[in-house]
């Protein structure tokens, strides 16, 4: 299993910092070739499915999330938010951690990923490029 681990440390309050790393549709537009469908209605809990679907025209594959934890930051404690990954091709866990701070606000977000056919000897090398994608992902999030 790849695992990898981002922070960031932004100016945002925690509840902004909150509301744009879990904006699940907006995750797609910073992910190449990637859209993201929410078909649960809102507001995002417990239990909400998204679907981030890769590809280029028919060739592709959709990568199932649900939440299983979603506890918002609130009153100067963190939120918390972890996904289980459940699709036929990317299984696994996120979380997404939201601490407030002095200045603002801190962000922890880790991955462990588990993509079908891929051996475990490249597990180092889809850590690295998971942390470089993810990574710009949160930026953009955060800077918009």
């Amino acid at each position: 299993m790849a695992v990898f681990r981002i922070e960031r440390f932004t100016p945002l309050p925690a509840a902004e910092t909150w509301r744009r790393v879990t904006d699940w549709e907006r995750h797609g537009g910073t992910v190449p070739f990637t859209s993201v469908t929410v078909p649960t209605d809102p507001p995002t809990r417990t239990g909400t499915v998204f679907v981030a679907r890769t590809g280029l025209g028919p060739f592709g594959f959709d990568d199932p999330m649900e939440v299983v934890r979603w506890t918002p930051p609130a009153g100067g404690r963190a939120g918390l938010c972890e996904l289980e990954k459940r699709g036929p091709v990317v299984r696994g866990r996120a979380s997404i951690d939201v601490r407030p701070t002095g200045a603002g606000s801190h962000v922890i977000w880790v991955e462990e990923l588990r993509v079908r056919l891929l051996p475990r000897w490249g597990d180092p090398l889809l850590a690295t490029a998971g942390r470089r994608l993810f990574g710009r992902v949160l930026d953009t999030l955060l800077d918009d």
